[in-house]
């Protein structure tokens, strides 16, 4: 394992987090949608207050490390390294928790296969090592998705869920496959969620224990983490070589292995 100067490096190095390739002009826009009530923007939660376009701003500032400044409007935008590490220990500490418990009930899902899927799959391997085990409801479910109204289905890699569209594995931002999932386990919900995207949102919704990764454009999961509905949000770049997260996933897998008894 990295130690912690030596993976904030090589976060900043990769563009997962310091200068990343999210545009200033991007965040801001999904900050504004957000506060607008565009509810795509939310993720599948709902929130106890009303979020202004400063106030999520403000929260994005000091939950993610983007800059504070609203008169910086265009060009780079960042994200805090020493966030995102924070985070992550964050996050080993409460899977570690729940992997603590016997016969733990995991559900794992990714809107980001083409990079976040690198980190879910050594988290699926090592709940399982755990003694966890991995909950797979609502394989095979189709439905019309965002993705320009084409049907899209649930599908598992190694216990992971995903959507695929016609054989492709999609990023989506939808919550409705998870609340699918969900509904399936009719009132026998997991101990906890791990996900990003709409996965994450509609589980924290629902009341499961969840923690999740999110980009610095999707201001939703940190909202929910504020008012207490997502337990940890790790911010990161999320989509980058899927190779580039191999130190960050490695930090977390063994902090997760060191808080758990022998």
């Amino acid at each position: 394992m990295l130690s912690r100067d030596e993976l904030r490096e090589q976060l900043v190095q990769t563009r997962i987090a310091g200068d990343v390739a999210t545009s200033r002009e991007n965040n801001l826009d999904h900050y504004s949608s957000l506060a607008n009530g565009d509810a795509y923007y939310a993720l599948g939660l709902t929130f106890d207050q009303p979020w202004s376009y400063r106030d999520i701003l403000a929260l994005m500032a000091k939950s993610a490390g983007v800059v504070a400044d609203p008169s910086h409007r265009w060009g780079q935008d960042t994200i805090d390294p020493e966030l995102t590490i924070d985070a992550i220990d964050a996050m080993a500490e409460r899977i570690a928790a729940v992997l603590a418990r016997p016969g733990a009930r995991v559900l794992i899902a990714t809107g980001h296969p083409t990079g976040l899927l690198a980190v879910h799959l050594p988290l699926a391997a090592l709940c399982v090592a755990k003694g966890a085990r991995l909950l797979t409801p609502g394989e095979g479910w189709t439905y019309a998705g965002s993705g320009f109204g084409r049907p899209r289905r649930i599908r598992y890699l190694q216990d992971v869920a995903m959507l695929d569209d016609k054989g492709a594995l999609v990023h989506t931002h939808d919550a409705d496959p998870m609340r699918h999932m969900l509904g399936e386990l009719d009132g026998d919900l997991p101990d906890l969620v791990i996900a990003d995207h709409g996965w994450a949102g509609a589980a924290g919704e629902a009341g499961v224990p969840t923690v999740a990764f999110a980009d610095c454009n999707d201001p939703g999961l940190f909202v929910g983490e504020a008012e207490g509905k997502i337990d940890v949000v790790v911010p990161l770049d999320d989509n980058v070589l899927p190779r580039y997260y191999a130190p960050l996933t490695d930090r977390l897998v063994t902090r997760v292995s060191q808080a758990l008894p022998v």
